[in-house]
């Protein structure tokens, strides 16, 4: 039994035994592919191996393979298009390389396999196709590999586990304003964009993930972080993704945005952006604040000194009634609003996503928008002590 073969037999041991947690595909000889993964995955009651190749041109396929012997074969000929395979499972990790000489070497295979006979690993959660939860980001993206958060097999690293889930979870609340978008080519703005983490993630959903064409813009005034950025973007070919040095605030562009999203724009940054969204008339905006300093300065409202006596519950007040405003202000000028969840507060406490979603008569001052700015302006003055102009 060859190498190829060997490996492949093992992952149909895994697979069958329910311990393979996943199959990772690297050094492909093809230009035309630039990795591939497997996993388990149950389809209609029946466990199958899932296999996800990432194509040159970012566009990912996927196929589902039953765990028989025609399967087998089929792996161990597909082997063979690379030059380095890591099996990892319940019961340990084996790895096939290829040298550049040419030499095949299967490191690990036979301490897996008497792991794999013996029983004693435990088997694996495996996703479903109907109930079961289901990351749109799997973790052995380019991006995420580039980005740190994931190693060169795609295994997403301990310390950014939260980081992982913020990225899904963002993508999820922006997969549920699709039918607010536009379906052809979209333009997105990130607005202090800082690391990115973010506008890569959103840039690969829509032009990888949804085939869309991306125009996109992340903007920050940090100069360095800009560099490093558009570096990455560049590896990568995200060649509709942008990143600008400059002040969101006096940030112009003639090329409307139909999404705006930014995550943890400092204090009164969040208003900065905010107001370009609005501005720029966008379709749809996603916020997740981060601290609120400006309230907690400015509050001169006795009637709530019962609460913003003690540190603690005054900053919390300043926190909602900061990101109510916000929202308030936001439907004063035509659009539906919502806070959600955006993570575990156990992962991060910075975890309120404001969501705006703009009207078809937004900024036409209909009775909504006239009742909600006077709201606005009366729960302004009553926080701040001053009188209603």
């Amino acid at each position: 039994m060859n190498t190829y073969a060997e490996l492949a037999s093992l992952c149909l041991l895994a697979a069958r035994t329910e311990t393979l947690k996943k199959l990772v595909f690297s050094r492909p000889v093809d230009g035309d592919i630039t990795r591939a993964t497997g996993a388990l995955c149950r389809i209609g009651g029946k466990v199958m191996l899932q296999i996800e190749t990432l194509h040159s041109d970012h566009k990912a396929t996927h196929e589902n393979l039953p765990l028989d012997r025609a399967t087998e074969d089929a792996l161990a000929a597909r082997f063979t298009g690379f030059s380095q395979i890591n099996l990892i499972t319940a019961a340990g990790e084996c790895e096939l390389r290829r040298t550049k000489k040419g030499a095949e070497l299967l490191l690990g295979a036979d301490k897996l396999r008497r792991r794999l006979s013996d029983g004693t690993a435990q088997a694996v959660k495996i996703a479903g196709n109907n109930k079961e939860k289901k990351y749109i980001l799997e973790g052995s993206e380019p991006f995420l590999i580039k980005l740190g958060v994931s190693d060169k097999n795609g295994r997403v690293y301990d310390k950014k586990q939260s980081k992982f889930r913020q990225i899904n979870r963002f993508l999820e609340l922006i997969r549920d304003t699709l039918q607010a978008l536009p379906t052809g080519r979209i333009r997105i703005l990130d607005l202090c964009c800082g690391k990115s983490y973010l506008s890569f993630a959103v840039y690969h959903y829509f032009a990888n993930v949804l085939g869309r064409e991306v125009s996109m813009t992340g903007v920050d005034l940090k100069p360095d972080v800009i560099d490093y950025c558009q570096g990455v973007a560049d590896d990568l070919h995200f060649n509709g993704l942008e990143f600008l040095c400059g002040d969101v605030g006096a940030y112009k562009t003639e090329d409307l945005p139909d999404l705006v999203i930014s995550l943890h724009a400092c204090d009164t940054a969040t208003d900065l952006v905010l107001e370009r969204a609005l501005a720029f008339s966008a379709k749809v905006i996603l916020a997740t604040p981060c601290c609120h300093h400006e309230l907690n300065h400015t509050l001169n409202c006795p009637a709530l000194n019962f609460i913003a006596d003690h540190s603690m519950l005054r900053q919390k007040l300043c926190d909602a009634a900061t990101d109510a405003l916000r929202l308030k202000w936001l439907e004063a000028h035509g659009y539906e609003v919502a806070a959600l969840e955006l993570i575990d507060p156990d992962d991060t406490p910075k975890n309120i996503m404001l969501r705006a979603l703009r009207r078809a008569d937004a900024g036409t001052g209909t009775p909504a928008e006239q009742r909600a700015l006077a709201e606005y302006e009366a729960a302004r003055a009553f926080l701040l002590g001053t009188k209603r102009s």
